[in-house]
């Protein structure tokens, strides 16, 4: 585990499958070394990763792996949401174990759970280990929203142990209630792909964990707007909003990042573990490449 801070632009990989379905830790290795070398701070095991569609020894071994191959190049976040607080805290220890910098836990998805429920899950966690733990709001695409009670509340119980990543809708006047409620302590992660990056920087996030098939473009934005440069942060945020605005699904962010990732030449496939519900065309396709297009445009000359 390095001693980096856990912010900045940490890229949410895609995990690699080969023809037979068995993760492909050489085209992980070259996915790590494309991302750090487009400029990110870190790697970030999480929801995108498919993480929910592998078994629990292939979970371990990936994040081992991952701890592995980040080295000292940046930081490590590995999901350990689970069903069960006692599963969590398992993947939690085991990640620390493995040298992450943090660990991130979405919450039981299965039924609701109160406020209550929700603040013993996310307290046990915390306590199981010594780095920061992430609580992600992934009701953007799976499961119910979080309160924003209950996470001043784990603020203010848990102090620098936790981090947020709200991803609910409205994401700008919620995480403008939590910073105003936290009185500015909570510290946050932008976690729509970039969407609401700009809004989320105005409101005093420290990075944002975007997918990693367009790595360059987010650190573009995020260095932009840390250096006070707007107008080159709009004209980036312009297109990438309208790719992002394609992903209205987990599966979807994942069909959508792995065939931009092969298409970059990151990877030879788009291998998928089944069942997915992709509900996009080729139309849908040729536009995101336009999209993309106009976003290294940005990029390159704004």
């Amino acid at each position: 585990m390095s001693d980096r801070s856990v912010e900045g632009v940490l890229a949410v990989f895609q995990t690699p499958f080969t023809d037979s379905g068995l993760i492909d830790y050489g085209v992980l290795a070259h996915q790590f070394d494309w991302l750090f070398d487009n400029g990110a701070d870190g790697v970030v095991l999480g929801m995108v990763s498919e993480v929910l569609r592998l078994s629990s020894s292939e979970r371990d071994e990936l994040t081992a792996m991952t701890c592995k191959l980040v080295d000292d190049r940046g930081v490590s976040v590995i999901s350990v949401g689970a069903e069960s607080t006692s599963v969590a805290i398992r993947h939690a220890r085991h990640a620390e174990d493995s040298g992450a910098n943090a660990v991130m836990a979405t919450p039981p998805n299965l039924h609701p759970v109160s406020d209550d429920a929700l603040a013993r899950y996310f307290t046990r966690i915390a306590e199981a280990i010594t780095i920061p733990l992430v609580i992600q709001d992934a009701s953007g695409y799976v499961g119910a929203s979080l309160s924003i009670p209950l996470q001043v509340r784990l603020e203010a119980d848990l102090g620098d142990r936790v981090m947020f990543k709200p991803e609910a809708p409205p994401v700008g006047p919620r995480l403008g209630r939590l910073m105003a409620q936290t009185q500015g302590r909570a510290r946050v992660f932008e976690g729509t792909g970039g969407l609401y990056l700009i809004d989320s920087y105005r409101r005093g996030v420290i990075g944002t964990m975007p997918g990693g098939d367009l790595v360059w473009a987010l650190v573009a934005l995020w260095r932009s707007l840390k250096a006070g440069d707007f107008d080159k942060a709009y004209r980036i945020a312009g297109p990438l909003a309208m790719v992002v605005s394609q992903e209205t699904s987990l599966d979807s962010y994942v069909v959508i990042e792995k065939r931009l990732l092969m298409k970059q030449g990151v990877f030879p496939s788009c291998a998928i573990r089944e069942p997915i519900a992709d509900d996009l065309d080729e139309e849908s396709f040729a536009e995101i490449d336009r999209l993309v297009d106009l976003l290294r445009v940005a990029v390159d000359h704004g």
